[in-house]
């Protein structure tokens, strides 16, 4: 198919306006009633030595880049698996670091709190579970599920909450058992 020289003309000039390839092909129809395909309008764009522009950039999904003028709203902070289950033990408002109180409360209780990994996890939706036993004696049966978050699935003591020094050394010590363990 060959176009005159005016219909080249004004191809060039749709492309120069920024039309994309589905303009120009209805354009085509309306002005020319000429039926081109989608590829047959790309490849005489291609022919005739044209470059079409970029479309204008569209609103995003992606959230990192802020639109101009404005500030980025800072990402929420991700939260570890130490994190997670500090909340889930209702340990959630507790300091990352421990402080001195806490680590006289841990020197105190001499780190007594001590947790074992089951060899194999029966439990149906378990990715880990054990045994705890706390400074005060008190022992449970942990477990963590495939999503990571930890839970009880038994207490020696019925409405047992240990103490911020045991439930912080409860999640560093199963947090190391695990790390051990690969997961």
């Amino acid at each position: 198919m060959t176009l005159s020289p005016e219909q080249k003309q004004a191809v060039a000039t749709w492309v120069a306006d920024g039309d994309n390839l589905s303009k120009i092909q209805k354009k085509l129809i309306e002005e020319f009633k000429l039926s081109l395909t989608y590829m047959d309008v790309r490849f005489l764009v291609d022919d005739l030595n044209l470059s079409l522009k970029d479309a204008a950039p569209k609103a995003s999904d992606d959230l990192s880049q802020a639109p101009a003028g404005k500030a980025a709203a800072p990402a929420p902070e991700k939260k570890g698996f130490l994190d997670k289950a500090k909340e889930k033990l209702g340990l959630g408002g507790a300091p990352e670091e421990p402080t001195e109180a806490l680590e006289d409360e841990l020197a105190a209780a001499g780190g007594a709190v001590s947790v074992t990994v089951d060899r194999a996890t029966l439990l149906p939706g378990a990715i880990a579970s054990g045994s705890v036993t706390f400074s005060d004696g008190v022992t449970g049966q942990w477990v963590v599920d495939n999503q990571g978050r930890p839970g009880f699935t038994s207490i020696s003591q019925p409405g047992y909450r240990p103490t911020p020094a045991d439930g912080q050394a409860f999640m560093q010590e199963l947090n190391l058992a695990l790390q051990k363990r690969g997961l």
